[in-house]
């Protein structure tokens, strides 16, 4: 958008040379440095909208595609019929379930403790041991 070749700034610079005093200089330099700023905050600004706009445009064509390749897929293996009142089989007991039907029960689950592991048998003290530790 706003591109200067190295040779444009150069005359820029010598031209600011030559017309600023250059005691003015550095508050030249600070106010042109703050409006080169605030271009490129609103350039990248531009940037950031064109481009969040192009992915927008490039998201809803790949879903109207998803959707084509979705219809034809519908088109050429159209689902199975459903059993009788949209009810499907299930392993429990054979029973229909349906969404709309009641819950089906099952048996609670029994926890049990665990078995405690057996104790080791306490050693006898050997003859001599009156079971106090010597120090």
């Amino acid at each position: 958008m706003f591109d200067f070749a190295p040779m444009e700034l150069l005359i820029l610079g010598t031209v600011a040379i030559v017309v600023i005093p250059p005691k003015d200089l550095p508050k030249a330099m600070r106010v042109a440095g703050y409006w080169v700023g605030k271009v490129r905050g609103v350039a990248g600004q531009f940037r950031s909208g064109f481009d969040t706009m192009v992915r927008e445009a490039e998201l809803h064509e790949m879903e109207k595609k998803w959707a084509e390749e979705n219809a034809r897929i519908m088109r050429e293996h159209p689902p199975a019929p459903a059993l009788e009142n949209g009810a499907i089989e299930h392993d429990i007991g054979h029973e229909p379930y349906s969404e709309d039907g009641p819950p089906v029960m099952v048996a609670h689950p029994s926890v049990e403790p665990a078995p405690l592991a057996p104790a080791e048998p306490e050693q006898a003290p050997a003859a001599g041991d009156t079971g106090k530790a010597q120090s």
